[in-house]
């Protein structure tokens, strides 16, 4: 379990784009035990497991889980989790959640009419992007270019820090967006 474990713990790091010492600060863990865990040498106390846990946004036991099993083939819509920016209104819901051996992950991302957000969330330095606009108009900033989707388009990238995502007065957005 414990070498398990470590290739989770490494998995939803690097999955995140964040650096040890990233980890290290969100956790309250030290860069040194982070390593030894990342590479199996040591297992994690009770405490150490619960700060890595909300760390990552996930609950303890999800985080053991992970390192347990093998993901299963479905993820039911009642299964996704979801999260919401009370303030912009802002969703992403895990449609296909980073789990176990599986690398890639799809989030579904609502932004109401109006709003504009910069989520480090969403986008994830180091990785590759391909958001697909579903439905509405969507403007996004990212290192330092503007793109202008209307419903169908797909921008692919790799972005170096976190986009700015903008809607129209009039109109919202739903995406997509594969992260690999």
């Amino acid at each position: 379990m414990t070498d398990r474990l470590a290739e989770v713990l490494k998995s939803l790091r690097q999955g995140r784009g964040w650096t040890l010492d990233r980890l290290a600060s969100a956790s309250g863990i030290s860069r040194a035990t982070l390593s030894r865990l990342e590479n199996g040498q040591v297992s994690p106390t009770i405490a150490a497991l619960g700060a890595l846990a909300e760390a990552f946004g996930l609950s303890a036991a999800r985080l053991l889980a992970m390192a347990e099993d093998e993901p299963g083939a479905l993820v039911a819509y009642a299964d996704q989790q979801e999260t919401v920016d009370p303030r912009s209104r802002f969703s992403v819901r895990a449609v296909s959640p980073m789990s176990g051996r599986l690398n890639a992950d799809v989030v579904e991302c609502h932004l109401p009419s109006g709003q504009g957000v910069v989520d480090a969330t969403v986008t994830v330095p180091g990785r590759e992007h391909h958001l697909i606009l579903l439905d509405g108009a969507l403007t996004v900033h990212l290192d330092g270019a503007r793109h202008d989707l209307t419903a169908g388009d797909c921008l692919r990238f790799h972005p170096t820090r976190s986009a700015e995502l903008e809607t129209t007065p009039n109109r919202g957005a739903r995406f997509l967006l594969a992260r690999v």
